[in-house]
């Protein structure tokens, strides 16, 4: 469990969670290289297995290296626990996992990561669970999506691939009124950006693959719990409410309050799915989370420039970076996201199809690769790609139609990027 901050951001990114190695003194946290921790004695392995104390079983489950990483994303959050996994969608299915039963539904944003509609649209339904797609700019029809067996709204809080802000405010009433907790994904902006929980989310999810690591080297996924839903005020939540048969007749909320959900990740989600972050990833994360709002801060004014550099130059139709006066999400960088709108978008290059792939193929300080938040400069033909899997419609939808490219904007020389565009729009739009 985390404290309230007493330090700022800067300070935090460094320091929370980390303390000097007891046994060693070293000052960067370590490797905990290892797949199980000896018990004290008998009583001891009774009791953490009872969930009556909390310690170190297994690695599938708990790591001191992983533990640090979890109270680090949790504080900086603003959430009071974090449970860490394997990548971003394991962090996905993680969140939901206590929440969902078969025939429930998910409230879901249609502007999201290619892969996470895939995720809702198919595999779910794996598990008897369904997902219903709405543009979250209707408010009317987010609220008319939410019934009976509606256990949970998602959404991204900048969205990927577009850069679009989400009104998170407004979103988290809408799952207040109907008694659900509000899922955010907030891999786009970082914690230096956004901070759900502030505005009314219950989880907020990471793929920590991305700016949390920022070097591009391990995959990663964390869940931050608010602390600050009643899982016990209707009985949609039986995993969290009711009584537990694998721990016997525990009841989560009631014997762990705020901290029901991130034990309950713990002890059921890590244990029976096993999507387990190794320490060695964590560590990465870890050495890139302490200089994360450096980065950031270079990030936004990179992505800044380049948009307005784009927006008016005429081989280009048109660019979604919320920082730009003409973006209609602009009105929501100063309440969602004030230290800046990130360092994702798209633009459509004019030429469609054929000359997003001209372009791509044409850059070369940008690198094509399936990822973002990387200090370098990359770009991705989402349509082509990421959302390949999708129906056009599904990638109009999206934000990410045959004629646009996705850009995230590293911590190079904002002027070297630049160069570098406009020698390739020059062959692309030939």
């Amino acid at each position: 469990m985390t404290d309230a901050p007493a330090h700022g951001f800067d300070t935090l990114q460094i320091h929370a969670g980390a303390r000097p190695d007891p046994a060693t003194g070293a000052r960067q946290t370590p490797i905990y290289q290892t797949t199980a921790y000896v018990f004290r004695d008998a009583d001891h392995a009774a009791a953490l297995f009872n969930l009556q104390e909390v310690g170190f079983i297994y690695s599938r489950l708990t790591n001191p290296t992983v533990a640090v990483l979890q109270e680090r994303i949790a504080t900086l959050e603003g959430g009071v626990g974090a449970v860490c996994c394997s990548s971003g969608h394991a962090a996905q299915i993680m969140a939901l996992f206590p929440l969902m039963m078969p025939g429930n539904n998910v409230v879901v944003s249609t502007r999201l990561y290619g892969g996470t509609v895939t995720q809702f649209t198919h595999t779910i339904k794996r598990f008897g669970w369904n997902a219903k797609f709405v543009d979250f700019d209707d408010l009317d029809a987010v609220k008319a999506a939410c019934d009976d067996q509606t256990r949970a709204v998602f959404c991204e809080a900048i969205a990927n691939p577009g850069g679009y802000i989400t009104d998170l405010d407004a979103i988290s009433a809408i799952a207040d009124e109907a008694g659900v907790p509000l899922i955010v994904d907030n891999t786009s902006a970082t914690p230096y950006l956004c901070r759900p929980i502030e505005h009314g989310a219950t989880l907020v999810v990471h793929s920590t693959t991305k700016y949390l690591t920022g070097n591009g080297t391990v995959t990663g996924g964390c869940v931050v719990d608010s602390g600050k839903f009643d899982w016990s005020a209707s009985d949609k939540f039986p995993s969290l409410s009711a009584p537990e048969p694998a721990y016997h007749g525990l009841k989560f909320h009631e014997t762990f309050g705020a901290l029901a959900f991130t034990f309950h990740g713990i002890a059921i989600g890590l244990r029976d799915l096993g999507m387990t972050m190794n320490p060695q990833a964590a560590h990465y994360t870890l050495m890139g989370t302490e200089t994360l709002s450096l980065r950031m801060d270079r990030h936004v004014e990179n992505a800044m420039k380049i948009a307005e550099w784009l927006e008016n130059d005429p081989r280009v139709d048109y660019v979604t970076y919320a920082g730009l006066k003409s973006s209609p999400y602009n009105k929501r960088v100063e309440k969602i996201c004030p230290r800046g709108a990130g360092g994702l978008f798209t633009f459509a290059v004019k030429g469609g199809y054929e000359a997003c792939v001209k372009l791509v193929n044409s850059l070369e300080i940008f690198s094509h690769v399936a990822n973002l938040g990387d200090t370098r400069s990359l770009i991705i033909h989402s349509a082509s790609t990421t959302h390949r899997q999708l129906t056009e419609e599904q990638q109009v939808a999206a934000g990410a139609a045959p004629e646009v490219v996705r850009v995230s904007i590293g911590t190079e020389n904002a002027d070297d990027l630049i160069a570098d565009l406009d020698q390739a729009l020059a062959k692309a739009t030939a």
